[in-house]
């Protein structure tokens, strides 16, 4: 199929044959219909400063308009989803906002850097982003997959400005040492494009903690009854839970719901779903959709993906 390109949604992940006909990977053994997508929910865009007075001041859309007010601190519970992750009975990833947990907890890129130890997992969050995940590999540097590449990286620069926090107890997956964790991120520094065997960041600095294959493009058969499910906290009693086949479109799905904001999916559940209320005297209403919830969207650049076949 030589270099052919296709735009596909996140909706669609559609899975093509690979150029090499044994379909085997030298790391993990067979990979059966490996397609390789490559996300754009990692191109950050450089943060530009506002347009600056002969004063110093940021400058106002008008001489008569005042600037516009400072942002809102950063506050997980507005902008984030509260989610489980379910891998058949067994719970695998848990973001609670319940009083006391590390998830409400973020910091300046400077003061993160006195809580990180090599092998950490750090995520970098903002209103209206993608969250951005690297590994931490001491001497104040971090190894992400960031525009195709994995690259190795100062911490504040990485960070583009956000705040931070240490993600190592989102996922209950058993961690490898910390040492090993290093060894995986800084074995990939330099890997791009075509050598990725990752979607995103998140996927990307997770298979380095846990080894797991399932973080990989391709790295389980989407065959049979779809095993994940991603559980989305609507209130303190009611819940929508959504299926997947595998792991890496499920991850896919919940940064998406955090990139486009909790009232952004609230709306979109009420709108394409129109759950019921609950029973009276029902404490754990729950609705299950199989994937995708939505329609294919069209003309949406911030929903396209990029594929390219080998």
């Amino acid at each position: 199929m030589g270099n052919q390109v296709e735009k596909l949604t996140h909706l669609s992940y559609k899975e093509v044959p690979t150029a090499d006909p044994t379909g085997v990977d030298r790391d993990d053994g067979p990979r059966i219909g490996v397609s390789y997508i490559f996300s754009n929910d990692d191109e950050d865009v450089e943060p530009q400063p506002p347009p600056q007075g002969l004063d110093g001041g940021a400058l106002s859309d008008s001489g008569d308009r005042p600037p516009l007010p400072p942002p809102q601190p950063y506050d997980p519970r507005q902008h984030e989803v509260e989610c489980s992750v379910f891998y058949r009975d067994e719970c695998i990833y848990q973001k609670s906002f319940a009083p006391g947990s590390a998830a409400l907890s973020t910091y300046t890129p400077e003061n993160l850097l006195n809580k990180c130890s090599p092998g950490d997992l750090v995520e970098f969050v903002s209103q209206a982003q993608y969250p951005h995940w690297a590994v931490y590999v001491g001497n104040f540097q971090v190894v992400h997959l960031h525009r195709l590449e994995v690259s190795n990286s100062f911490l504040t620069d990485a960070s583009q400005g956000r705040r931070g926090r240490v993600v190592n107890d989102l996922y209950r997956y058993k961690p490898l040492s910390p040492s090993a964790v290093v060894r995986n991120a800084l074995a990939h520094v330099g890997a791009k494009e075509r050598e990725l065997s990752w979607r995103n960041s998140e996927s990307f600095a997770a298979w380095c903690r846990y080894g797991k294959r399932e973080f990989k493009i391709g790295g389980e058969l989407r065959i049979g009854k779809q095993p994940y499910r991603l559980q989305i906290q609507l209130s303190a009693q009611r819940s929508h839970t959504l299926e997947f086949q595998s792991l890496e479109d499920l991850i896919m799905e919940k940064r998406r719901n955090d990139q486009i904001g909790r009232a952004a999916v609230l709306q979109e559940l009420a709108t394409h779903l129109h759950p019921a209320e609950p029973d009276e005297g029902d404490s754990d209403a729950t609705r299950t959709t199989p994937y995708p919830l939505r329609p294919p969207a069209s003309g949406s650049e911030e929903e396209n993906r990029d594929s390219v076949v080998h």
